[in-house]
């Protein structure tokens, strides 16, 4: 089980930087198929308080999966003592 929790972590630690890359791409491409003006502004403020949202949360992911291949969540709590 422990091996598998190592293989996720490493899993969650290219996961995060990946679905960043995919989501700036996504942006730049919706931004730059929006019609000028009004439409185009407000598809960059929607993809920039989309990006200023998930950006933190995939820094989590990273962090998640770091303590994870580092053995951080090997040994758990038993359930007795909850």
């Amino acid at each position: 089980m422990n091996a598998l929790k190592k293989a996720l972590g490493l899993v969650w630690i290219i996961l995060g930087p990946a679905s960043i890359i995919f989501l700036f791409l996504q942006a730049f491409e919706k931004i730059g198929l929006a019609e000028e003006g009004v439409n185009k502004t407000n598809t960059a403020l929607q993809w920039g308080i989309i990006l200023f949202i998930f950006i933190p949360i995939c820094a989590g992911v990273v962090i998640f999966g770091y303590y994870a291949l580092k053995g951080e969540y090997d040994k758990l709590p038993d359930d007795e003592s909850l």
